[in-house]
């Protein structure tokens, strides 16, 4: 099995931890073979019978200052990792003709969000909670339903949009965590917003690199994509991190 069709078993794989483990065995240098044709996408994407998926506004919120609350805002935050596994993986085995570095760019990020979702099912668990508890909303894939068509879509609209949103929100749920006292909670989400800037900055580079191809201005290209998706970004920004993740002035104004 080459590593690009062995990235397509770990996307398809329903089990979260045998999931994991698949993604984490990926060693041989990925490449663009074979096309994505050769894949079964009806079977995508790969995930558990739980959480039951609901319309986001029917996502309960609670305050963490409670443990439901706090093993909530775990759940959504393990649920973000669980998809964004699976958005890694897809981009691997979904888009052709692509330089080796973008292959290994993004089976990178797929070891790091499975990391990321091993850490906050253990800490789930140690709360007396599982992945899969409560609901879950499924926006995030259906962006990658949205993109499949065009990895320049892809690259702007999920790791630049969606991912970086996560840039904005995250320090906030770590203030509320850390008015709780709950040191290891906050410790796993420290790390994710560490670990995220670098997964965007990879989103931009190969935004970049493929609005340089078709021979088309980046800023200009994005600030059209946010307009004709009816993208709206609100406070919180978190200027600073989406920087360091590779976005320029011009598009921070």
């Amino acid at each position: 099995m080459t590593a690009r069709a062995a990235a397509f078993a770990a996307l398809v794989e329903t089990d979260p931890l045998r999931k994991c483990a698949a993604v984490m065995a990926i060693d041989a240098p990925i490449t663009g073979e074979p096309p994505a044709q050769a894949f079964d996408w009806r079977r995508v994407p790969g995930r558990p019978d739980k959480p039951v998926l609901v319309h986001p506004r029917a996502v309960p919120r609670r305050a963490v200052g409670s443990l439901e609350g706090r093993c909530a805002l775990l759940h959504a935050v393990a649920h973000i990792e669980f998809n964004a596994i699976n958005l890694a993986l897809d981009a691997v085995c979904r888009f052709d003709a692509l330089p080796d570095a973008f292959y290994v760019d993004w089976l990178s990020v797929a070891r790091d969000e499975a990391r990321h979702f091993s850490l906050l099912r253990a800490r789930l668990q140690r709360l007396g909670r599982d992945y899969g508890d409560f609901c879950a909303h499924n926006g995030l894939w259906e962006a990658a339903e949205k993109t499949a068509h065009d990895p320049l879509l892809r690259m702007a609209l999920v790791p630049r949009v969606l991912e970086a949103r996560g840039l904005d929100v995250t320090p906030g749920m770590m203030n509320r965590v850390r008015e709780v006292g709950d040191g290891d909670t906050l410790a796993i989400l420290d790390l994710i917003l560490r670990e995220e800037v670098r997964h965007v900055a990879i989103g931009t580079r190969w935004f970049r690199h493929l609005c340089a191809q078709r021979g088309i201005e980046p800023v200009a290209t994005f600030r059209h994509l946010l307009r004709e998706h009816g993208v709206r970004l609100h406070p919180p920004l978190n200027l600073d991190a989406r920087a360091a993740a590779g976005f320029v002035d011009a598009e921070l104004a």
